[in-house]
């Protein structure tokens, strides 16, 4: 969801996602509810897509702002807030630049973000920069199998073609190093096995709390 793509893949990748993401979002409701139900303030998600994680929110204590690349997500988006009578808002743009203030932030939420971000660091410091001290980065992503391992070596090998089809995902990332180095003050996630599509299987879900 973070890579510039022609207008015909964006509409695409977000009318696919809208269709075809309900198993997963089964699976990962009550993970999410834990995750995303006492969060308050103003809450920056990167990369929101169709809007899944919206209704783990409390609309009464969050200021809801959505960094969306892809326009055609937008519709959707909408949609979903109108349905939960949530006010949102949506800026156009990366995660790769947060179009936000210094320490203005009470949290930020990335769910299945950072295996098709360009740069994870980049990504972690702009997440680093916006957030208050005591805020947090909240995630769920799909990571590398461990070394050696059957899976790992698929993952490997299928990342040029998964790329291509999953909206610039590389399902090999070993993402918990990254946001173990980005700086935050505590790291806590746990890993979690998803049982749907053996590529992206293995799932860190946690949070990282800035100093």
């Amino acid at each position: 969801m973070e890579r510039p793509r022609s207008g015909l893949q964006q509409r695409i990748f977000a009318w696919a996602l809208a269709r075809f993401n309900e198993r997963y979002e089964r699976f990962a409701a009550e993970y999410k509810r834990n995750l995303l139900a006492d969060l308050s303030g103003t809450v920056v998600e990167i990369g929101p897509g169709t809007g899944a994680n919206l209704k783990y929110l409390n609309r009464d204590r969050v200021r809801w702002i959505g960094i969306e690349p892809n326009r055609f997500m937008n519709s959707y988006l909408h949609d979903e807030a109108q349905k939960l009578g949530m006010a949102i808002e949506i800026r156009t743009g990366t995660a790769n630049w947060l179009p936000m203030e210094n320490n203005s932030v009470d949290a930020v939420i990335s769910t299945l973000v950072l295996c098709c971000v360009p740069n994870q660091e980049q990504v972690l410091r702009e997440a680093m920069r916006v957030l208050r001290p005591g805020g947090m980065l909240v995630f769920i992503e799909h990571v590398a199998a461990e070394p050696h391992t059957r899976l790992r070596r698929i993952q490997n090998f299928i990342v040029p073609l998964w790329k291509r089809l999953g909206d610039g995902c590389e399902p090999n990332r070993e993402t918990w190093r990254a946001i173990e180095q980005a700086g935050f003050e505590k790291v806590q996630y746990e890993r979690i096995t998803v049982p749907i599509i053996a590529i992206v299987s293995p799932q860190i879900l946690g949070t990282a709390t800035k100093r």
